[in-house]
């Protein structure tokens, strides 16, 4: 049996909304609670949580934005009721680049990428919260603001101190490979 509501079908609605949207789900609930399985369970629990709720969804934010605050608040209900502490480094994340660079350029760019989100992942969960979505998932100020619940002034904030501290932290990491270098 179908369930219809205004001429939708909930589940070609659902299936669109994954294959959209899967990804970024898996990836972001990956990225707060670096476990993969846990990621699964988390993506799962969204799409269902998503297919019970559809027809309540305001339109007051985008999709992905909508989809990346239930994420959000099913990893969280998740850490606090997990016994996992352990952080692991989430694998980079490379956009396509229009030209093809040497095998060198490419692995100073990798390697450059995992130093960057080596340095993101230790930041404080609200920092390295603000420097995700706007980093990775590219959400406005305003998107970020409505779905953390807080002013766009402290997004501001947020990112601000955030790719303060990342860049405070890679240049100690390069002035301490410069030295062990000469010594």
């Amino acid at each position: 049996m179908k369930h219809v509501k205004g001429g939708l079908d909930r589940h070609a609605v659902l299936d669109e909304l994954m294959q959209a949207y899967g990804k970024d789900v898996w990836n972001f609930a990956f990225f707060m609670t670096h476990r993969r399985e846990l990621a699964d369970d988390i993506t799962q629990d969204v799409f269902i949580k998503v297919f019970e709720h559809l027809y309540n969804f305001r339109g007051q934010s985008s999709v992905k934005t909508w989809l990346l605050a239930i994420t959000r608040n099913t990893a969280r209900d998740v850490l606090r009721s997990a016994w996992i502490r352990r952080v692991t480094l989430m694998p980079s994340r490379h956009a396509q680049q229009q030209t093809h660079a040497s095998a060198e350029q490419e692995t100073i760019d990798k390697l450059m990428t995992e130093q960057v989100w080596g340095v993101v992942l230790k930041l404080p969960a609200k920092l390295r919260e603000v420097m995700l979505l706007s980093s990775h998932y590219g959400l406005s100020m305003n998107e970020m603001a409505d779905m953390l619940g807080v002013s766009t002034g402290t997004v501001k904030s947020r990112l601000h101190r955030g790719r303060a501290a990342v860049n405070r932290k890679l240049s100690e990491d390069a002035m301490l490979t410069g030295e062990e270098k000469w010594t």
